[in-house]
């Protein structure tokens, strides 16, 4: 894949817009070498610190979405008018507007000469059309004429959008027509995914996913005293006798390993989960907690079709961190494995 050919040094220069590729690919750890070693980063976004800017050579102040001017297609098909709410922020510019500049100045000015965001869906819609030959459902060909006001005051509409379907398709296939040669449907068995296997170096099953308050890598939902309320430091939930087997308790320390890295989380039990399983979020990142990245332990197993990477499941082991900061407080009246609890305290205050 992409970061494969920039570690091996076969690709040489890299833009990355809109993610942050450093804290959310999996095997974490070998995308931020790849990024460290790659001569030139460009990176897009609109922050200007997260993992990956971190690595940028070159940082490009661009719109956020609420500054957009465009269109957006959800999952049932519909391509909506989008219009921004907000004033760019200082010299922030569209995505399409760097390209373009960036494409004229190497040379190829009369292929990128957009103006106007209408002028790019035009050619996008044109372009789906060409060679499809009612191969492909995914056809809006039919808006490729649409002028510049006309863009602007369109209303949504669920592709295809052609000679066969003018006012779009609400629902696919209801005519028993299918993207075929012969009209016909291809029914395909699923892929098997690999199964993930514990062995007795990693006994445990984590798995990893959002949390109730926090979006993604937490570029922004982490900027947010409120939702920082809920949970304001990375964790690993285990059932409590899970727990107690490998010597943790709530609120302590422990570091989680796979063969692709580890992380330092805070301890939460849970006895919901089940045994030998254990949860961490995806959200956390090096702004927020230095070893507290999961996408770090994940390993790049991908789907053999989509190619989507397996980012939930990873075998790890967990075991206590004993810090040299973090002390243990008797708690009175209280039964284990409540009575212990941990505490913070200065070098100085013995």
């Amino acid at each position: 894949n992409l970061f494969d050919a920039i570690d091996r040094g076969a690709i040489k220069a890299v833009w990355i817009m809109g993610t942050n590729p450093a804290v959310s690919m999996p095997e974490g750890n070998r995308i931020a070498r790849a990024l460290a070693a790659c001569p030139l980063v460009i990176v897009s976004d609109v922050l200007a610190q997260t993992d990956t800017t971190a690595f940028a050579h070159i940082l490009l102040p661009a719109q956020g979405w609420g500054e957009k001017n465009g269109t957006v297609t959800n999952s049932e098909r519909r391509i909506s008018r989008q219009r921004a709410f907000m004033p760019p922020a200082g010299e922030a510019k569209p995505d399409w507007w760097l390209i373009a500049q960036v494409a004229q100045r190497l040379g190829f000015h009369e292929g990128f000469t957009w103006t106007h965001p209408a002028a790019i869906f035009r050619e996008h819609a044109a372009l789906s059309g060409f060679e499809n030959n009612g191969q492909r459902a995914f056809d809006i060909s039919g808006l490729a004429g649409m002028s510049d006001a006309q863009w602007d005051a369109m209303k949504p509409v669920q592709w295809p959008v052609n000679a066969r379907y003018p006012e779009g398709c609400a629902r696919l296939f209801s005519d028993r027509h299918f993207y075929h040669p012969d009209g016909k449907a291809r029914l395909l068995p699923p892929a098997t995914p690999q199964p993930v296997v514990c062995e007795t170096a990693y006994p445990l099953l984590m798995n990893s996913g959002r949390i109730r308050d926090q979006w993604h890598t937490m570029t922004r939902t982490g900027l947010v005293p409120r939702l920082m309320q809920h949970c304001d430091e990375p964790f690993a939930a285990l059932h409590p006798q899970d727990a107690q087997r490998y010597g943790l308790c709530a609120g302590a320390l422990a570091r989680v390993q796979s063969d692709a890295g580890w992380v330092t989380v805070r301890v939460t039990l849970d006895s919901g989960l089940r045994r030998g399983e254990i949860f961490v979020p995806m959200h956390w990142n090096r702004q927020f907690s230095l070893q507290g990245t999961v996408g770090g332990l994940v390993a790049s197993t991908r789907c053999p079709v989509s190619a989507q990477p397996a980012f939930k499941q990873t075998a790890v082991r967990i075991h206590p961190l004993n810090a040299s900061w973090q002390g243990w407080l008797w708690q009175r009246d209280a039964s284990p494995p409540d009575a212990l609890r941990y505490w913070a305290r200065t070098p100085h205050e013995g």
